[in-house]
């Protein structure tokens, strides 16, 4: 007998397989050729082969050389200090929340997730009014005449607080449905052995989240190469580019004031992508065979 054909996986898979070609996939192929064409967003592409890369790569008299170089690295600034707060601060307070003393999680949960809910833009604009010198907190309460975002280290410290403050939560919600996953009866068992809250969290609980904690690394790494609207709203790439990321120096070749150089632009944005692709395949060979 012809076993009959089931469609309704397709009507659930469908609208998001089209959705995904159209704005991501098909995108993402046309940034590529784009890459190896000379384009300013108004005539046709030119194509000109491997040239904008080896602008990129190899011609030091370039100006996209050291845009790149410069980019490229405040990128790498910016993911050295960010991306272990948003592993370690989320892990610590969802392990905190699950103590049996810990009143009211549910609310405090709700709490620490609200600032991912706020956009770049509003959450920036707080902490910029927090951080100025004569309006904000930092110079009213506490007394500091600095000039935050005119300044370094000081104009990466509030884009960090900026970062962590709204990614604390997301990462915290993670931790906590893998943490409460894990059987009591583990912990119990530890207790009854002498085992501490320090040995019962390398023991039992890290092991436990080994899957989750490979996945959040890999992804807010990913994101972070990304980063673009916390420098450009806190700082504008300053103070002497110092904070100037990759990505701004990317939509500014594109978008930017003059004649785009859109062309330009996709090769970098190709580059970063392969940056990030083969730094998360890093992270996920080496974490998972450190758990293994």
């Amino acid at each position: 007998m012809k076993k009959k054909l089931n469609l309704a996986p397709v009507f659930f898979v469908g609208p998001h397989l089209i959705l995904f070609a159209v704005f991501i996939f098909l995108p993402t192929l046309y940034g590529i050729y784009a890459s190896f064409t000379k384009w300013n967003l108004m005539s046709d592409p030119v194509w000109v082969g491997l040239d904008n890369y080896r602008t990129i790569l190899f011609d030091t008299e370039s100006t996209f050389h050291t845009q790149f170089n410069n980019g490229l690295r405040n990128t790498l600034v910016f993911v050295a200090l960010s991306v272990p707060l948003l592993i370690v601060i989320p892990l610590m307070v969802a392990v905190a929340l699950e103590h049996k003393k810990v009143k009211m999680k549910t609310l405090i949960q709700s709490i620490l997730y609200i600032p991912g809910l706020i956009s770049i833009s509003a959450a920036a604009l707080i902490w910029s009014l927090m951080f100025n010198k004569q309006l904000g907190i930092t110079g009213n309460v506490f007394g500091s005449d600095t000039a935050w975002a005119a300044h370094q280290p000081y104009a990466w410290i509030i884009i960090i607080v900026l970062t962590v403050w709204g990614g604390v939560g997301g990462n915290m919600i993670i931790y906590r449905a893998s943490i409460s996953g894990v059987g009591q009866d583990l912990y119990e068992a530890a207790e009854m052995d002498g085992a501490g809250s320090i040995r019962k969290f390398f023991s039992i609980t890290l092991p436990s989240i080994r899957f989750p904690l490979i996945f959040t690394f890999v992804m807010t790494t990913a994101g972070a190469f990304n980063v673009f609207g916390q420098p450009l709203m806190m700082t504008d790439g300053g103070p002497q580019q110092s904070t100037h990321v990759l990505m701004m120096y990317i939509r500014q070749l594109a978008f930017g004031n003059g004649e785009s150089i859109a062309g330009m632009a996709s090769a970098m944005a190709v580059l970063l992508g392969l940056v990030i692709l083969v730094i998360s395949a890093l992270q996920y060979y080496v974490m998972n065979r450190n758990a293994t």
